[in-house]
C-alpha cells in the first residue's frame, strides 16, 4: 500500500515542482507583494494536499499586517504548513540555498538566508528582515536553528529576535504538533542524517499524517521591547515548549503511562 501511494503521489509532486519553477522564473517577479503572497499560499496548500498532509489550525493568526511568527522546527514541510495559513517569508539557514532545485526555488520566492556564526551575515539578515516588515509581510523564524523529532523544543537562539523588536512588530509564538494515525509521531520528522529525498520517500508512503498548528497569544511590540531579545526568546521557548509537550505528554500517558520531560533552556548566540 505504501509503495502504491508513493507511485500515485510522486507525479503530482513533480508536476507541482515543475510548475512552481516555471512560474517563479517567469511570472512571479512581475507580480505585486499581495499577488505573490496569494501564490505562495496556493502553492503551499497544493503541495500539502499532494503529500497527503492534513492541517488543523487552532488559535488566532493575524489575518493581515506584519508580524514575526516563531515556531518549533520538525520538518521541511513546516514552511508549507505555515504558509498554508498565511503566506510567510522564512529565515532559513544558508545551506538550503545549495540544495538542488529546491534551493533556487526557495531563494527566488524571497527567503532570507543566514550563515551560522558569521557576524556580517546577521547584519545583512537584519536589514532584509526590516525591509520585509516595511512591506507588511509576515516573517517566519525557527529559532532552534535545526529540526527536532517534535516531542519537545530545543534551546532557542535569541539573535534574530532583535530586528523584529527594533522594527516594532508583534511577535506570535506558534506550536507545531505532528500526528500519524491520530497519535503523536516523529515518522516524518526531518532529523539526523536523513536526506530530503529520503524524507519525501517516507512521507509519500504514509496516510493519516496531520499537523496541528496552534497560534499562541501574541506578544505586542511594546511587550517585546520591554522584555528584550533574550526575554522574548525565553518566553516564546516556554510557551511553545508547553504547547508542544502538552499533547505529547497526553499521548505518552495513553500509550505507556510515562510522560517525557525535558529541561527548558534558552541559548544565546549568533548561530541559527
Amino acid at each position: 500500500m505504501g509503495l502504491l501511494l508513493f507511485v500515485l503521489r510522486l507525479p503530482g509532486v513533480l508536476l507541482w515542482l515543475l510548475s512552481s519553477l516555471i512560474t517563479v522564473a517567469t511570472v512571479y517577479p512581475l507580480c505585486s507583494v499581495e499577488v505573490r503572497a496569494a501564490m505562495n499560499r496556493a502553492w503551499s496548500r497544493a503541495i500539502m494536499f499532494l503529500c497527503g498532509v492534513r492541517i488543523t489550525v487552532k488559535g488566532a493568526p493575524p489575518p493581515s499586517g506584519t508580524a514575526l511568527w516563531v515556531a518549533n522546527h520538525v520538518s521541511w514541510i513546516d514552511i508549507y504548513v505555515l504558509s498554508s495559513v498565511r503566506a510567510v517569508i522564512f529565515i532559513a539557514k544558508a545551506e538550503i540555498r545549495s540544495w538542488p532545485v529546491i534551493g533556487w526555488l526557495v531563494a527566488n520566492v524571497g527567503a532570507v538566508f543566514v550563515s551560522r556564526g558569521e557576524r556580517h551575515s546577521l547584519k545583512k539578515v537584519a536589514d532584509q528582515m526590516q525591509a520585509r516588515f516595511a512591506q507588511g509581510q509576515v516573517l517566519g523564524l525557527f529559532p532552534e536553528g535545526t529540526t527536532s523529532p517534535g516531542n519537545d523544543v530545543l534551546p532557542f537562539h535569541s539573535s534574530l529576535f532583535d530586528p523584529a523588536i527594533r522594527t516594532g512588530v508583534d511577535i506570535q509564538p506558534v506550536a507545531l504538533r505532528f500526528f500519524h494515525q491520530g497519535r503523536r509521531s516523529a515518522k516524518v520528522a526531518f532529523v539526523g542524517e536523513q536526506s530530503l529525498v529520503g524524507n519525501l520517500w517516507v512521507l509519500l508512503r504514509l496516510t493519516g499524517v496531520e499537523v496541528e498548528v496552534e497560534f499562541l497569544p501574541m506578544i505586542s511590540a511594546e511587550t517585546a521591547k520591554a522584555l528584550g531579545r533574550v526575554g522574548v526568546a525565553r518566553h516564546t521557548h516556554e510557551v511553545i515548549g508547553d504547547a508542544v509537550r502538552e499533547t505529547g505528554k497526553a499521548a505518552e500517558e495513553t500509550q505507556a503511562g510515562v510522560a517525557l520531560e525535558q529541561p527548558v533552556a534558552v541559548a544565546e548566540g549568533r548561530k541559527v
